[in-house]
Order: structure tokens, then sequence, then C-alpha cells
């Protein structure tokens, strides 16, 4: 469904709708536009009861985010809690999925420094079949069903899901072909929330059908790189639609 167009087909079953809180967001601490207190600062605005800031993982080539600098956002979040004490302010991460152990570029021993995990595949990290991925993505090519790359990545996400403890799986099948009826098999057995990310096309309204006939939870991720777009959910909900889902099962938007 073209980003677009889900006003004129869904506006009025959305406009009944309103987010609770947005666990998917970035900041200048990896490739984000805003600091922390833009995120949270728009978060209030929206009524949202909690908001994550989720940097990238540090495994990144470009823009992983800096462990040094998880006790200086750890100060900044405390301070905004006693600014905005509407919002809870959680400090996650975004780690990237990975080929090898631990399959995330954040260790287990790391992991408890954060009050939320996300997980996903990017392009920009070793050992994750970037260039393949990145070949496939472009092109089309190695993106069939019983493509070895679509086993290998979908092999990876599987083995990050049940090695670690991952809370949301952010957009899968983004940047590469992977097998959604899996990975939806495998959020179900790990009680892993799956995202409908509202930065990317992923999960699409055919994935969210697949990913459907299992015992998963959805949520929306904003996804948000710059702070205007924290608390954005209408064109996932309105993809959400498109594929059938009954919104009861995603777990941030409420009836108003």
């Amino acid at each position: 469904m073209d980003k677009s167009s889900y006003h004129g087909k869904f506006e009025k079953i959305i406009s009944k709708y309103r987010m609770v809180y947005d666990h998917h967001t970035h900041t200048i601490y990896s490739h984000g536009k805003g600091s922390i207190e833009d995120n949270v600062r728009v978060a209030a605005a929206r009524g949202l009861k909690s908001v994550a800031v989720t940097d990238h993982g540090p495994g990144h080539l470009t823009y992983g985010l800096k462990t040094e600098k998880l006790p200086e956002m750890r100060r900044e979040i405390a301070r905004l809690k006693t600014v905005y004490p509407q919002v809870e302010v959680l400090l996650g991460v975004e780690a990237n999925t990975i080929r090898v152990e631990p399959y995330l570029d954040v260790h287990e021993e790391n992991l408890k420094e954060f009050d939320i995990i996300l997980a996903g595949y990017h392009f920009g990290i070793l050992k994750a079949g970037m260039i393949p991925n990145y070949i496939s993505s472009h092109t089309g090519l190695m993106s069939g069903s019983n493509s070895g790359l679509l086993v290998r990545n979908t092999d990876m996400i599987l083995k990050a899901l049940y090695e670690n403890p991952v809370d949301i799986l952010t957009h899968p099948g983004d940047k590469g072909p992977f097998d959604i009826e899996d990975i939806a098999r495998a959020c179900s057995d790990t009680d892993t929330l799956i995202e409908i990310n509202a930065k990317h096309r992923h999960l699409t309204a055919d994935e969210i059908k697949i990913a459907a006939r299992h015992d998963v939870k959805f949520v929306i991720g904003s996804d948000a790189h710059i702070p205007e777009n924290v608390g954005a959910f209408e064109e996932p909900l309105a993809r959400a639609l498109e594929a059938g889902l009954e919104p009861e099962r995603i777990v941030n938007i409420e009836r108003i």
C-alpha cells in the first residue's frame, strides 16, 4: 500500500486509535538528528506514556552506539524523568544481528545495561552478509524462497532470537530475503514482539498476513530518526488493516 494513500482508505478507522508508547527511536548517539530530550519532548506532546531511546548497536561500522557514552545517556534520562514525569523513558538499544555467536553485536554481559532490547538486520555490519544482501536488495538477485541467502539470513535471525532476550524484532524482511513464516514462529516461541515499522515498508501487508497465522503479538515502531517522527503510527496501522490484522493484536495502540 502506498504510504500516501492510507488516509483515503482507512482514515476513519485510524482516527479512532492512538499510540500508547513508542519503543523504537534514535538520537544523535547513533545517527538520529535529535537529542534524547528532543525525542522525549515530542513523546510528551503526543501523549505517549513511554518512549525508548534505542540507538544502533556498537557493531555498526559508521554509526554504532559508543558504549562509553551509556553513563552519560543514563544521567540524561534520569534528569528528563524529573522534567517530564508523565513519560516513562527507557534506555534501550537496537542491536544488530550477526551470523556468529552471540548473534547480536551486544554481548550477553552488556545486555543488562539496557532496559529494553531490540534487534534487527542492517547493512554496515561485519559477519552479517552485508554485500550479498545489498546486492539482493538492489537487484532482486538471490531473493527467491529457496535461495541460500534467505536460509542464512533467516538462520541468523532465529539464532539471535533463541539465544538472546530480545523484546522486539525490528523491521523483519528489510534489506534482504528472509523467511517470515519461520521468523514469526520463532517470535511466538520466544515471546518476542514483531514490529511493523513506520520508516521501512517491512513488515509489508503480505508479510503481516503470514506472521498473523502464528500466535505472535505485533508492535508499531516509529523508528524515528528525527524527533518530529516520534509517535508515528498511522501508516503502519493502515498496513496492518490492509492485511486484515485485528488492531487488538498490536500491543502499543489503543482505541480512543
